[in-house]
């Protein structure tokens, strides 16, 4: 079946496979064939470079430039000693640096580079003795597969296909221009230039793969620490719903009640009353809503209330029979705290102290819990893993979430080594004081 176009012409499924083919050599070998693509530096972070001098590790970034520049000087010593095609050695040294210009040239124009190896090939085949081996000399076969070598490892496997196909057009027909020449090398570039062509395009698709898949893995990073993220604070909305909806529900039976203490209360009161009830059932409405949206499918509400930091000698308990020896500090005058600040005081302790069990197997721990003016004052600290046992590689968001309770609370923390190889978290969370009841004026007798 064929495919007729406006002007009428019918075009067969193969005629249009050639014009696809066609284009695509056209976009990867013509077009901007002197595009301008110099050879990024390489890294100096690897496993080796740490192992150099300063002074040379400085400059290990152009090892690829030096190695290519290396490999056209020994090009052109191969070439000018092997080149017969002038008497004297100017002549020879002039093909030498006609070689090594093209493998050069890969290192700011790929494509190019290869075109001006086709053209070296061609204008030393010319010149060349009749004794030697054509149309490739020794200096311009090394250039030659060196050339391809590198705009392989430069641009793909596809040009790759391309260049090799080209090599294979252009020694056909000089063999069959000069079927008569002594000493035709074609077959031997084919096959060599194959096999160096499946090598170069190997480790650069392995090269392409592995870049890819760490460009993934930092994707899959990233995702994660958001997700991470988003689980802590749905973590801490599950846990505050409790906190809100108990101060909400008190709101609500202590406006309905407030008319009964009150002896004939103005119809004003009465109605304002009612309205502060009406607007604390609907916020806890929207609250029970709003934690239906956030609760995961296998969400189980707790049976037990919130914990808060009287609750704290019970999780010191747990991990004392977890094998963490642990000691806690109590230090100002105890009070009564916002239920949010107990829980989140809580579960901070109870985080630093499973990161303790995990990643410090063996080690000691200390827990202070200050009452200061304006605040709660949070220290965790631990000394350095103990023992052959080994720390467990968790996945290290639990400092996270403390951060976002803390943040939530409009406090502040650090956490990091201590001198001695051990951790330390402090948080501090400001407690707005509760203003004083003012007394009551005494009945004058």
């Amino acid at each position: 079946m064929s495919e007729t176009t406006t002007g009428g012409t019918a075009r067969t499924p193969e005629f249009k496979m050639a014009s696809g083919l066609l284009e695509t050599l056209r976009r990867d070998l013509i077009t901007d064939a002197f595009a301008y693509r110099p050879l990024a530096p390489v890294g100096t972070a690897g496993p080796l470079a740490r192992f150099l001098p300063e002074g040379i590790r400085r400059h290990a970034m152009w090892s690829r430039h030096a190695l290519v520049g290396a490999l056209a000087a020994f090009i052109v010593f191969v070439t000018a000693a092997t080149q017969y095609s002038f008497f004297d050695d100017l002549g020879q040294l002039t093909s030498g640096l006609m070689a090594a210009v093209p493998v050069l040239m890969t290192l700011v124009r790929p494509i190019a580079a290869w075109w001006a190896a086709v053209a070296m090939t061609l204008v030393l085949a010319v010149v060349s003795g009749p004794e030697i081996l054509w149309p490739w000399t020794p200096g311009s076969f090394i250039a030659y597969i060196a050339v391809m070598v590198l705009v392989t490892l430069r641009t793909g496997p596809r040009i790759a296909a391309w260049m090799w196909a080209l090599t294979l057009v252009l020694g056909f027909g000089l063999s069959v221009v000069f079927r008569g020449r002594y000493g035709m090398n074609f077959s031997q570039m084919l096959v060599v230039s194959a096999f160096a062509l499946v090598i170069a395009s190997s480790i650069q698709i392995r090269r392409h793969a592995k870049a890819e898949v760490t460009a993934q893995q930092e994707v899959t990073a990233v995702e994660r620490d958001r997700r991470t993220l988003l689980e802590e604070r749905t973590t801490i909305a599950r846990e505050l719903h409790d906190v809100v909806a108990h101060h909400m529900s008190v709101v609500a039976i202590q406006a309905e009640a407030a008319p009964y203490r009150v002896k004939n209360p103005p119809p004003e009161l009465e109605a304002a009353f009612v309205t502060i009830r009406e607007n604390a059932v609907a916020a806890l409405t929207e609250l029970r809503r709003v934690l239906g949206v956030v609760r995961s499918a296998d969400y189980e509400a707790p049976d037990a209330p919130q914990p808060t930091l009287a609750s704290l000698e019970g999780l010191l308990a747990n991990v004392r029979e977890a094998g963490l020896s642990v000691e806690k500090t109590v230090t100002g005058a105890v009070r009564e705290l916002p239920q949010g600040v107990e829980l989140s005081a809580y579960r901070i302790i109870q985080e630093a102290l499973s990161n303790t069990l995990r990643h410090a197997p063996g080690a000691a721990a200390g827990v202070e819990v200050s009452y200061v003016l304006g605040g709660l004052g949070i220290r965790i600290v631990n000394d350095a893993a103990t023992g052959d046992v080994r720390p467990s590689s968790g996945a290290g968001h639990g400092i996270t979430g403390m951060r976002e309770r803390v943040a939530m609370l409009e406090g502040e923390m650090t956490a990091g080594r201590t001198a001695s190889g051990g951790y330390e978290v402090a948080v501090f969370v400001p407690v707005r004081s509760r203003p004083e009841a003012e007394p009551e004026p005494k009945d004058s007798e």
